[in-house]
């Protein structure tokens, strides 16, 4: 079972690694899903052993994006493709949720040979079984989901439905919520892949929570989490 890891930092990112993970999402600001990391954290993180995919969203709020996010989309794009990094994280919607297809056609001719992932805007879309195959129609070779639902565990069932339409054509990964104690949830499924922040909650004090440049409570990936996953999976027999 592959264990992709998301990180927004790069102490998080170094946790991740050592801890075992075989994939790391790279963002920016977890806390709302996940943005575009910078130019110099994707640089970074090329000196990673392992292959990193680079989140692609220019803004928090939802997923539907006018001519200047595109305009920034791709210039990231160009970014992480000219450092060399594996893949990237996409994803854009129509104002009813359905995915946006001409705007993922140039997102995904512009990542070229690079790995694609269709992000969680899946999960607001109106129709999922439709979704799964605009989504294999475009070249995605991943979807990272929830099941649309809060959490992956709670959208098990919708989650065995996709792996079951899509199987053998594009992977159905699951993520949110994923943790060595929630993973057992997914046992019965067919994965391959799995997505997890294996984050540790951080209590934040002093100046920097004062002045507003901080939070009072930080989540960061820690390395003993992601062994716990990997062992967990194991004992599930994933």
């Amino acid at each position: 079972m592959l264990i992709e890891v998301c990180v927004d930092d790069a102490q998080g990112l170094a946790a991740a690694v050592a801890g075992g993970a075989d994939r790391i999402e790279l963002c920016a600001a977890l806390s709302v899903g996940g943005l575009t990391p910078s130019a110099g954290f994707m640089e970074l993180a090329t000196r990673c052993a392992v292959p990193v995919f680079a989140m692609i969203r220019p803004r928090a709020r939802d997923f539907v994006f006018d001519a200047s996010d595109i305009a920034q989309m791709l210039a990231d794009i160009a970014v992480a493709r000219r450092l060399g990094l594996a893949g990237v994280v996409l994803g854009a919607s129509l104002p009813d949720g359905q995915l946006d297809r001409a705007m993922l056609t140039t997102l995904v001719t512009a990542a070229g040979p690079m790995g694609k992932t269709l992000h969680r805007a899946f999960d607001l879309t109106p129709d999922p079984f439709a979704a799964l195959e605009t989504a294999i129609t475009l070249g995605f070779d991943r979807i990272l989901t929830s099941g649309q639902a809060p959490t992956a565990a709670k959208g098990a069932p919708l989650l065995q439905r996709l792996c079951n339409q899509g199987a053998g054509r594009i992977t159905i990964m699951p993520g949110s919520g994923i943790t060595a104690d929630t993973v057992g949830a997914l046992s019965h499924l067919a994965l391959t892949e799995i997505h997890a922040s294996c984050a540790a909650a951080c209590p934040q004090s002093g100046p920097p929570v004062s002045f507003g440049f901080a939070p009072p409570t930080l989540r960061r990936t820690d390395a003993a989490r992601v062994l716990a996953l990997r062992k967990a999976l194991t004992v599930a027999g994933l």
